[in-house]
């Protein structure tokens, strides 16, 4: 699973005074340490004959005589640049602590969100949840939480991450972040409703949608599975690769019950990854040739084929695959390696490009630090770190479509499979 960030939307500020001595010792040990790990934790010789010593040694001088913060990045970009690779990164103190922070305890406000042109917006409401019976609709956008408005961090987040394909990933997350606490906690959020009036609510915090799994040393996740027919059509949505002998179970349940469907959904929005395996097997509804992949993870000292599993029986109707800058590591695997085999049709906005596992630690001198500990290429040949699965139809979420009951990706998904039932 990749490692993601969240973030708590406060105000950033960037010191800019002249290093002291420590500092720039500080600044040395944090260039080492970057220098090393990538050194390290390489899964192939430097690109493009890269002499990493040579990298070293021209640019150590340079932070070590840096005068300001700004300079002192600048030379670690450099380094970083050189390599000509997505996801490894340098943020500044100000930002790591905020993209850092974790959530405020395990208690959640019982609907999700994305942000939608600038502006964090209810996309879903948990059924039975305190946010449903305060009358929390989708299409609903948050204004403030806590007092706190969230329009100026927004702003400054979204500009830190600019370039970056997982931006509205980490401002998703980070809205959430902000939205939780303890289970049983209070917190004032301020709507804006279908009519843009505002709306100051209480809500009471609750346990997240979903049963409990536990991972290695990841922290306890929540996760849920939902299938549905719509007219003749399957829906399949869950929340992530995890819990795989309860979620693949109910995903095999749900293809087997579908086979006399005209298409299947796949809905893979919001789905941050998870259990890389869990995705060969899925696979393995839809394919019946025992010689294809999804395609491989190269790491250090060996390389993982992404081969599929194909069951005695598979679906072999039209596949639509939902997709949006929420999807990400496994999610994005299983998709992108379905396109390429010519299996699904994918439908939304780019997924998050986060399809290598990484890992974010802070320096000696306060910043974060991201790197890559593997690379994955797709079955086409190309990687989606910093890429991402790229749809063959877009179709964005609207506030508007929101308020209105529409999903429009969904819309999307159902008239692309009328179409192959007319051809046939």
């Amino acid at each position: 699973m990749r490692f993601l960030v969240v973030l708590t939307l406060l105000s950033l500020s960037v010191p800019a005074a002249e290093l002291t001595p420590s500092q720039r010792k500080l600044n040395a040990d944090s260039f080492e340490y970057a220098w090393k790990t990538i050194q390290d934790k390489m899964w192939e010789p430097m690109p493009a004959g890269l002499d990493w010593q040579k990298v070293h040694d021209e640019l150590l001088p340079k932070v070590q005589e840096a005068k300001t913060m700004a300079e002192a990045r600048g030379v670690m970009r450099d380094m970083i640049s050189r390599l000509h690779m997505t996801h490894f990164s340098i943020v500044p103190s100000d930002i790591y602590d905020t993209v850092g922070a974790k959530a405020r305890g395990d208690g959640a406000p019982g609907f999700e969100v994305r942000v939608l042109d600038g502006a964090a917006v209810v996309t879903r409401v948990d059924e039975g949840s305190p946010a449903a019976q305060a009358g929390v609709k989708a299409g609903w956008q948050i204004v403030s939480i806590d007092g706190k408005p969230l329009e100026d961090g927004l702003k400054r987040v979204a500009a830190a991450y600019e370039k970056s394909t997982t931006r509205e990933l980490i401002l998703a997350r980070g809205v959430l972040a902000s939205l939780s606490g303890a289970e049983g906690e209070k917190i004032k959020v301020e709507f804006l409703d279908g009519n843009d009036g505002r709306v100051p609510l209480e809500l009471k915090l609750t346990a997240p949608r979903g049963g409990e799994t536990k991972f290695g040393y990841l922290p306890m996740q929540h996760v849920y599975f939902e299938q549905k027919k719509i007219g003749n059509t399957g829906y399949i949505h869950f929340n992530m690769f995890l819990d795989p002998q309860r979620i693949s179970s109910q995903f095999g349940d749900a293809v087997q019950s579908c086979f006399k469907c005209d298409g299947i959904i796949i809905d893979l929005r919001g789905n941050p990854g998870g259990l890389g395996g869990m995705s060969m097997g899925m696979a393995g509804w839809f394919i019946s040739s025992t010689d294809k992949r999804l395609g491989v993870m190269k790491m250090k000292g060996q390389n993982l084929d992404f081969r599929v599993f194909p069951k005695p029986d598979v679906y072999g109707g039209p596949v639509v695959m939902l997709t949006d800058g929420l999807t990400g590591s496994t999610s994005e695997i299983f998709e992108g390696g379905m396109k390429d085999l010519g299996r699904a049709h994918i439908i939304g906005t780019r997924s998050a490009g986060a399809a290598l596992p990484s890992m974010f630690e802070k320096l000696p001198n306060g910043d974060g630090f991201q790197y890559a500990i593997a690379n994955y290429i797709s079955e086409g040949g190309q990687p989606l770190e910093g890429i991402g699965v790229i749809p063959d139809e877009e179709v964005k979420l609207t506030r508007k479509a929101l308020l209105a009951g529409h999903d429009p990706a969904v819309d999307a998904a159902r008239a692309w499979i009328q179409k192959q039932k007319d051809k046939r």
